[in-house]
């Protein structure tokens, strides 16, 4: 371990290994791949690899949470400068999850794909991290059913909706595409508002 901890010295060799990773993850998926393919396309030893990770479920569980949470914080950063109106929270809730989705494409499809890989431990973990997630969409419903600004009969099914929606851009979008991240994120505020039923009565 010594000798792992030298090789790392001078640069961060977590992060190389998670990048890594991240990348055979998205090629091979999980079980496709081996301790030793991401040590090769990183190019540390396995060693280096046990060193900062005990476990390739912990490299994957580590990834997860990292996308998971800083969605979580982007989503309360938005929501803040929203304002109070649940309409206008409602949309900067989802321009800013649809764009770190289409930013941060490999990590939230793996997030999304790979949580049947996680052991019972993890996967609790990372399910309460998404379940922070799809809280704030809910207080959000549930703001705007309250005050008349959303009229739906069924606000958990939307919530789930909108969520799946959202989460599913990290899937099928191409960089380069016909639309671009911004663009993509208008017309997803604008089925979330239709399916929470935004304007009507």
């Amino acid at each position: 371990m010594a000798r792992a901890a030298a090789e790392g010295e001078g640069r961060d060799g977590a992060a190389m290994i998670l990048n890594a990773a991240l990348e055979v993850f998205v090629r091979d998926g999980f079980h496709g791949t081996s301790i030793r393919t991401i040590a090769k396309e990183a190019g540390v030893s396995i060693a280096l690899i046990y060193y900062h990770f005990p476990s390739k479920e912990e490299i994957l569980r580590t990834l997860m949470l990292k996308v998971t949470n800083d969605l979580r914080d982007e989503l309360v950063a938005a929501r803040a400068a929203a304002g109070p109106n649940p309409v206008d929270q409602m949309a900067a809730l989802v321009r800013a999850h649809v764009r770190l989705h289409t930013a941060r494409q490999a990590e939230s499809f793996v997030g999304n794909t790979e949580l049947r890989s996680l052991g019972p431990d993890a996967l609790a973990e990372a399910m309460a991290a998404r379940d922070a997630v799809s809280a704030l969409y809910k207080e959000v419903i549930a703001a705007g059913l309250a005050d008349g600004s959303f009229r739906c009969e069924a606000p958990a099914e939307a919530n789930l909706a909108i969520l799946t929606m959202c989460t599913s851009v990290a899937g099928w979008y191409r960089q380069g595409g016909p639309r671009s991240p911004d663009d993509l994120a208008g017309i997803y505020v604008g089925f979330a508002l239709a399916i929470l039923g935004a304007g009507e009565g």
